[in-house]
């Protein structure tokens, strides 16, 4: 995964398609537009057209496999949360941060590590 300085700021569609490839790795369009919640009722090819805007923003990479792209991530979670973080932080609670990330850290659902670098990508962000 690449260390961006700028975080990325990703839209609510492009979020659930990175949440997707987050949990998986990487998967083809076909794969990642069957996972997608039927609530967006979007044609394969919306899901092809927001793959490939986040692949040229540069938070996704698009690798050929015998005739089929794989998509993968090259941002962490850290990464493509931390932006929606400091946004809720700020204008939401106008709360602390570092609570915030205490929040994250009794959350089960990221790992030690990923707590860690959401609390130092923010620490970089301090106004």
């Amino acid at each position: 995964m690449q260390r961006r300085k700028e975080l990325p700021d990703l839209s609510r569609a492009e979020l659930d398609l990175m949440r997707i490839l987050w949990r998986a790795g990487r998967l083809s369009a076909r794969e990642v537009h069957g996972q997608l919640d039927e609530a967006y009722g979007w044609a394969y090819s919306t899901t092809r057209t927001v793959l490939e805007r986040l692949v040229a923003k540069g938070y996704l990479a698009r690798k050929p496999f015998h005739g089929v792209n794989l998509y993968e991530p090259l941002i962490s979670r850290p990464q493509g949360l931390a932006r929606i973080v400091l946004d809720f932080a700020d204008r939401v609670l106008e709360a602390d941060r570092g609570g915030l990330v205490a929040l994250f850290a009794r959350d089960s659902s990221m790992s030690p590590a990923e707590v860690k670098e959401l609390e130092e990508l923010l620490k970089e962000r301090k106004p």
